[in-house]
């Protein structure tokens, strides 16, 4: 498909969704013609940010021309790394701020902890940067918000990187499922089973030297410094990660959402339940869940975290799609391949999937056609699907963080009539039980509230509302604040 029937199609599409919640967006701010050099800075250069600077350098008439991170050695390191790689020695930086403020660089790609993701997005928009934007977009729901707003006011191109939009196949399947050829999605259910282990204990400390602690920080409210935030295990704590829901998982729930029909936004419910089991450490997030979501059409999302490793464990990031009809499907588009089980049993069948609509050459070639032809629309993950994906975790893990402690057994879900529900946590239940070696007699479950959300507002209402709009926006560190959406 060429470029221009790809923008057509995404046009009209687009136009049919607008009005649900979210206006389309201007084709304004940073442009630059297909035959000009585009020029990036990677934010956040460990683990993920080496990826992005690869993957840019990669690119035809791509250069890194600036380095930003808050630790001077990992700084050092990469500076290095990209002069070698690249022949040209770039920008080494300490403040993003200084990268927005170059007028010759056209983009930023964000590979910093969670609780940067948004602002930089914003600030981004607001100096007429285009944006690529590790996962998740937001941490937290209202400043999710915010960078929609930016991205719709300035025009620029905003691709999150989730990379499995970029895969043809699953953009099939979704395109079958919502045609209706295997009957009428139910469930769409995503797998974040990757095993880790506990983190310990950090005393609280002076940061190092090399750090600047400051911002590091940035707009995250978190007082002291312990060596479990430096460099990856920021994961596992509420002010600054999301957990592996939202981490590993964010993954897995956007091709989840991505399988919902297309007139669906926001989920009206979400509930959550599970634990931190076993370790015994400093991290707040959980390390085993079952949480679910209801959309307005009554269609529903399940996910799993799964964690704590044992021996026979099953390593499941993946995605299952099951229908009314009794049917349903599992596999990995990029792995595999699909099998369909059809419905009353019987065995499942190679699912041959005619390739789908997604801007060709790969999440990072994506991102760089759409800033050529001056339209975020090309991205392969653009600000909304980013929004509705993040959220969706959100609520999800905003459940869990309400909830109360009951003890461990298969009873402990409270689903009300959810056979569906019941059923996928009882699998679950019965791994950590026979698997992990969880005790029924001592250990707890937190069970979170079944919360109700209003798509149009981004508001709880019911029961819990006041409580679960406290969590729908983090405070922010002076300096650092995530603006209203009416001020970006």
């Amino acid at each position: 498909m060429s470029f221009a029937t790809r923008r057509n199609f995404l046009k009209t599409s687009a136009a049919a969704g607008a009005s649900l919640l979210l206006p389309g967006t201007r084709a304004s701010g940073n442009f630059v013609g297909a035959s000009e050099r585009v020029r990036v800075a990677v934010v956040g250069l460990n683990g993920r940010g080496q990826s992005h600077m690869k993957g840019w350098m990669e690119q035809d008439n791509v250069e890194v021309a600036a380095v930003v991170d808050v630790d001077a050695d990992v700084l050092a390191r990469a500076v290095g790394f990209v002069e070698k790689e690249s022949g040209k020695a770039p920008q080494g930086l300490t403040d993003v701020r200084r990268a927005l403020e170059d007028k010759n660089i056209d983009a930023i790609s964000v590979a910093t902890p969670n609780h940067w993701h948004s602002l930089m997005t914003i600030w981004a928009a607001q100096h007429g940067k285009n944006v690529y934007v590790e996962k998740p977009m937001s941490h937290d729901v209202g400043e999710g918000r915010v960078a929609v707003a930016a991205q719709e006011k300035y025009g620029v191109v905003v691709q999150h990187g989730t990379q499995r939009r970029s895969d043809a196949k699953i953009a099939g399947l979704h395109r079958d499922i919502k045609a209706g050829k295997f009957g009428r999605l139910k469930i769409s259910y995503g797998y974040c089973c990757k095993p880790r282990g506990g983190i310990g204990f950090k005393p609280v400390s002076d940061p190092p030297a090399n750090l600047d602690w400051d911002l590091w920080r940035g707009p995250a409210d978190i007082k002291e410094f312990h060596a479990n935030y430096v460099h990856y295990n920021w994961h596992w704590f509420w002010k600054s990660g999301n957990g592996d829901l939202n981490n590993q998982g964010t993954h897995q729930l956007d091709v989840a959402r991505w399988a919902i029909d297309d007139d669906q936004t926001h989920p009206v419910t979400a509930m959550a339940i599970g634990g931190r089991f076993q370790w015994d450490d400093q991290g707040e997030t959980p390390n085993t869940m079952f949480a679910m979501a209801e959309y307005p059409n009554g269609q529903q999302v399940f996910f799993n975290v799964r964690n704590v490793n044992y021996d026979g464990y099953e390593h499941q990031v993946q995605n299952e799609y099951y229908f009314e009809d009794g049917g349903h499907i599992d596999g990995d588009g990029v792995k595999g391949g699909y099998k369909y089980y059809p419905p009353g049993g019987g065995d499942p069948e190679p699912l041959e999937v005619e390739p789908g609509d997604v801007t060709p050459g790969g999440n990072w070639a994506a991102f760089i056609t759409a800033i050529r032809e001056n339209d975020p629309k090309l991205a392969n993950g653009n600000v909304y699907d980013a929004h509705y994906g993040c959220v969706l975790g959100h609520l999800m893990n905003n459940s869990y963080r309400l909830g109360e402690q009951v003890p461990f057994n298969e009873k402990a879900g409270r689903f009300g009539d959810n056979k569906d529900a019941a059923e996928h946590f009882g699998r679950l239940h019965e791994i950590m039980r026979d698997g992990v070696g969880i005790p029924e007699d001592g250990a707890q479950y937190t069970v979170g509230p079944k919360l109700t959300f209003d798509p149009a507002t981004e508001r709880h209402t019911g029961d819990f509302a006041d409580a679960a709009n406290v969590l729908l926006k983090d405070n922010n560190r002076t300096g650092f604040e995530v603006p209203e959406a009416s001020q970006v």
